[in-house]
């Protein structure tokens, strides 16, 4: 097969995905049909074992455990006295409650892993008290799209366990690469809120941040109580990873049995509140794992064909060092964000590129922090960017689009920056996993 037959085909898939057919059936599709007739009945004797290897595996079975965290958190209120209690603190800075949604999405992402969940959690707290303050709405709505984000790079991460099955990295090493980033972005996009709130005060513009109230030390003090149990729960899965106590399927499983005892302690434990999240949980990690499954089987395609082999020869051929390679990604990433939803980006492209940059000398951990922050990119660009749709969907006030899509470009333009920096200092995201390994 040639880099000519590999174009079409690829061009041929993102055709089908283009006129609205689902992910899964075209990765079926293409993998079922398309190997039945360049290899014949012998493709369904290979693709059997995969499916069921997949099945099976234990790594995947954190992620309905971590998608079930997320919605106990989020259906309890607890996410709700989590933003009450940073505001006292955070609001007091330049730009006030917009370091809210950066701060209470980062804090809610270290518990659930999902991007969406704390963009809609967040966001569903935040834009009531954003609005009733005189936040401007594009300011308000893209550092609640941005801040969503941080969802997939702050662990536990349901994407960084994805592609550490797909890649067969170690996913408590994925883990532990993903915190000192996640940090750093979010005190970037922070650092943001405060230059363009100076800069407005500069300017004599209108800056909401004005009127935030400045409670007595005490009853800020008072408030942290509210942070605790993502705390906890962040701990107890970090910690049992780092000691060796627990695998990460196992650290997700400690969670939740955590995440009940404060649901319980805030009285909102009934029969009725854990059939909502159970339903939710299983309508996610079915949609998840087909998505998956169904890559796998086009995987078996593209290694009989020997695909990855031919790429790998002709990026070979190019004469790119690691870095040029690199740059060459973040475009082919950037532009496929704009197409594709996270979820199908990385299943459709893991197993080809993970080879490829293994082959030019990059570490495979450190790449998965290089993918995991174009899918976060590629959430706040239009025209697919999901966590776009999500935060303009919780709003009530029934503003344009455009709006959303205005205050989430300063933080895209920040994300590439912050990729650029990550591959120039490659050690921001390996020096942890590293240091944890001697």
């Amino acid at each position: 097969m040639s880099i000519v037959d590999i174009l079409v085909g690829f061009t041929v898939m993102m055709g089908l995905l283009l006129i609205g057919l689902p992910v899964a059936v075209v990765m079926v599709a293409l993998g079922v049909l398309g190997g039945m007739i360049l290899y014949g009945p012998v493709l369904l004797k290979s693709m059997g074992p995969v499916l069921w290897g997949v099945s099976n595996e234990n790594v995947l079975t954190a992620i309905p455990l971590f998608i079930l965290l997320g919605e106990l958190l989020l259906r309890s209120g607890l996410a709700d006295r989590m933003y009450g209690a940073l505001a006292l603190w955070l609001g007091r800075l330049p730009g006030g409650l917009l370091h809210t949604n950066i701060g209470a999405c980062s804090l809610f992402a270290a518990t659930s892993g999902s991007s969406v969940a704390t963009a809609a959690t967040v966001g569903t707290v935040a834009l009531p008290a954003l609005g009733e303050r005189g936040y401007a709405p594009a300011r308000s709505l893209g550092s609640l799209a941005a801040g969503g984000t941080l969802g997939i790079l702050i662990p536990p991460s349901v994407n960084l366990l994805i592609y550490g099955s797909l890649a067969s990295v170690s996913v408590g090493q994925l883990f532990m690469a993903g915190i000192l980033p996640g940090i750093l972005l979010t005190l970037l996009f922070m650092a943001f809120v405060i230059i363009e709130s100076l800069y407005r005060r500069s300017k004599g513009l209108p800056d909401a941040s004005k009127v935030e109230v400045k409670l007595p030390l005490g009853d800020r003090l008072r408030a942290l109580i509210h942070l605790v149990p993502a705390a906890v729960v962040f701990a107890i899965v970090m910690g049992s990873i780092y000691l060796g106590i627990a695998t990460p399927t196992e650290s997700a499983a400690l969670a939740v049995i955590v995440a009940l005892v404060f649901v319980w302690r805030e009285g909102r434990l009934s029969f009725a509140f854990l059939d909502t999240c159970f339903r939710q949980t299983a309508k996610t990690t079915g949609m998840i794992l087909l998505i998956i499954a169904a890559a796998f089987t086009l995987n078996v395609t593209l290694a009989l064909g020997g695909i990855t082999g031919v790429i790998s020869n002709w990026v070979a051929g190019l004469g790119l060092g690691p870095t040029g390679l690199l740059l060459a990604l973040m475009v082919f990433y950037v532009v496929l964000g704009m197409f594709m939803d996270v979820l199908s980006m990385q299943v459709l492209t893991i197993p080809i590129v993970v080879p490829i940059i293994m082959a030019a000398g990059i570490d495979p951990v450190w790449f998965g922090i290089f993918v995991v922050l174009m899918s976060e990119l590629g959430m706040i660009t239009p025209p697919v960017g999901m966590n776009l749709y999500v935060v303009q969907g919780v709003r009530t006030d029934g503003g344009p689009f455009s709006d959303v899509v205005r205050g989430a470009v300063p933080y895209a333009v920040l994300m590439l920056l912050f990729t650029l920096l990550l591959i120039a200092v490659p050690g921001i995201a390996t020096w942890l996993p590293e240091s944890v390994m001697r």
